[in-house]
């Protein structure tokens, strides 16, 4: 173009015409296309505005440090993309609350130029006012949002307007009113091919209890953004992939998926991201019974939760560590935790959460709280299709029922289960009905489903869960093995200590270890005592010639 002999501002316009129309593949190339076009052309006003551009698709294929710098550049007044772009760049990295006013500084500006550029910027708005928990400026960007809409909008479009307005009511508790605009949003959802759209209707299907469509719709945007070379993407949308399988009972897809989120997010500059995806691995630890990685994963999500004002992150990281008492039997702690103190309460965790609260709630006598909290989950359940969602209804009745009660919901609850497709919660619920059938001195009935529950459990690589199954069985006159003790790694290692070993016996350091896998050194410095301990090996040495 430079080398052309022609008015530049013509041949500005033809680059940006051909950045504008090339594949969705070529993100690098074509910020450079913008990028020249901006600095052929004498119009302020589209310089600002292709520079924007340029910035856009460089922040979109990972080069965020060089879609800061063409942000820096002098540019017109009228600066409505640029705003768009610093604000969703600090969304990825900085204060959500500073994002938040700059989204909305640039919707103001953008409004009266685009108005769906508008509508997009207060929707990213929207976003950060929810991963900070401001549920009340998100209703009243809705509301702006709801103003803006047309009869005649793109299928896209319409998905915007319906998935907010959805959102809107399920956060107002008003699910009934959520539901036909969340099914729309699925329903337009084979209509778009951007992969955030397509997020949106995943999480509009988690919402209506839909878990094996969201898996569907968060991994085609996955592979979506992946084939377009969308590389600062990904770690946001693995977000909703690890949500689907984490209502699916995978805990092992849970930790898979958020591991790969937190190294790509760590990768590309995105600590927001990152706080969520800690949070999930201490999820998953909490499962696996790995206490010191739950606790680790956690606070370092914490941290980053309180420094980047992320409700949400931080909602998440207490979540985990409640399970991960409820699983070690401190029901006390795990009520404590999920009360809903100001710094680490969100909306969406306390109803996801609201299963271990009401079970620890009531177990341990705070049968009002857990009521109120049931009668939330019930709202919620109710409005869906899933038996996954309403059988956790029926055992958080039955743990709140009448004597001579809690059996016909357990039953329900069970039945329900069988129907759904969350093994692991239907071991949970097995293990609580055992319990209650054992204190009722109905010790056969109970066995019967504490086996149920511990067979779950082993299988899936759940220890502490399946130490309380074990427990239960030998109040209830059974004598249960411990896994014999002598066995080969893989018997006697939790996965954990498993992956560390391997790394280990591979030659890694502590510190190139805990990089890995995303843990303190301190941390793996426990870990590699058990496993020293356990394997009955003093050094690297022959832990390597055990393991090769």
């Amino acid at each position: 173009a430079h080398a052309l002999d022609g008015p530049p501002d013509q041949l500005a316009a033809e680059l940006a015409a051909a950045a504008s129309a090339a594949t969705a593949r070529g993100y690098p190339g074509r910020s450079a296309a913008y990028e020249h076009a901006a600095e052929l052309t004498g119009v302020e006003e589209r310089r600002t505005e292709w520079l924007a551009a340029a910035a856009r698709h460089a922040w979109v294929s990972g080069d965020v440090p060089r879609a800061r710098w063409l942000l820096a550049q002098p540019r017109h007044p009228l600066e409505g993309q640029a705003q768009l772009m610093r604000g969703r760049l600090e969304l990825l990295s900085g204060h959500a609350d500073s994002a938040r006013d700059k989204l909305l500084t640039a919707a103001s500006c953008l409004v009266q130029r685009d108005r769906i550029d508008g509508v997009k910027a207060l929707l990213h708005a929207a976003e950060a006012s929810y991963l900070t928990g401001d549920i009340r400026t998100f209703h009243a960007i809705a509301g702006q949002v709801a103003l803006l809409r047309r009869p005649d909008d793109c299928a896209n479009a319409q998905l915007m307007f319906e998935y907010l307005q959805g959102i809107a009511a399920t956060f107002s508790g008003d699910h009934r009113a959520a539901a036909g605009p969340l099914r729309r949003v699925v329903r337009l959802a084979p209509a778009v091919r951007s992969p955030v759209p397509l997020v949106w209707a995943c999480v509009a299907s988690l919402l209506l209890g839909e878990d094996a469509t969201a898996l569907e719709l968060s991994a085609r945007a996955v592979d979506t953004a992946r084939r377009r070379g969308a590389v600062t993407l990904v770690p946001q949308l693995l977000e909703s992939v690890v949500q689907a399988h984490f209502w699916l009972g995978r805990y092992p897809s849970v930790a898979a998926h958020a591991a790969e989120g937190l190294r790509l997010a760590e990768a590309s500059g995105q600590p927001n991201a990152a706080a969520q995806h800690l949070a999930w691995l201490a999820h998953a630890d909490a499962v696996q019974g790995d206490a010191d990685a739950c606790r680790d994963r956690a606070h370092r999500a914490l941290d980053l939760a309180e420094s980047h004002g992320l409700g949400i992150a931080g909602a998440l990281g207490t979540w985990a560590l409640a399970h991960l008492d409820l699983a070690a039997g401190r029901l006390a702690d795990s009520a404590a935790r999920l009360r809903g103190h100001r710094d680490n309460d969100h909306v969406v965790v306390r109803v996801m959460a609201s299963p271990h609260f009401i079970e620890a709630a009531a177990r341990t006598g705070d049968d009002r709280r857990a009521t109120a909290a049931l009668r939330v989950l019930e709202r919620w359940a109710g409005s869906t299709s899933s038996p996954d969602r309403r059988a956790l209804v029926a055992r958080c009745r039955a743990l709140l029922a009448a004597p001579g009660e809690a059996g016909e919901r357990f039953q329900e609850a069970l039945e329900l289960h069988r129907q759904g497709a969350c093994r692991f919660e239907t071991a949970r619920t097995q293990l609580l009905y055992g319990g209650a059938l054992r204190r009722e001195r109905r010790p056969g009935a109970a066995r019967e489903h504490l086996h149920g529950a511990l067979e779950t459990f082993e299988r899936l690589g759940a220890r502490l869960w399946s130490e309380r199954a074990r427990a239960e069985l030998r109040a209830a006159g059974e004598t249960v093995a411990r896994p014999a003790p002598g066995g080969g790694p893989e018997q006697v290692l939790t996965a954990q200590q498993l992956r560390i070993a391997r790394l280990v016996a591979e030659g890694a350091t502590n510190r190139e270890v805990a990089a890995q896998l995303f843990l303190s050194p301190r941390t793996v410095d426990h870990h590699l005592r058990n496993v020293f301990a356990r394997l009955g090996v003093r050094s690297r040495v022959e832990l390597a010639r055990l393991l090769f």
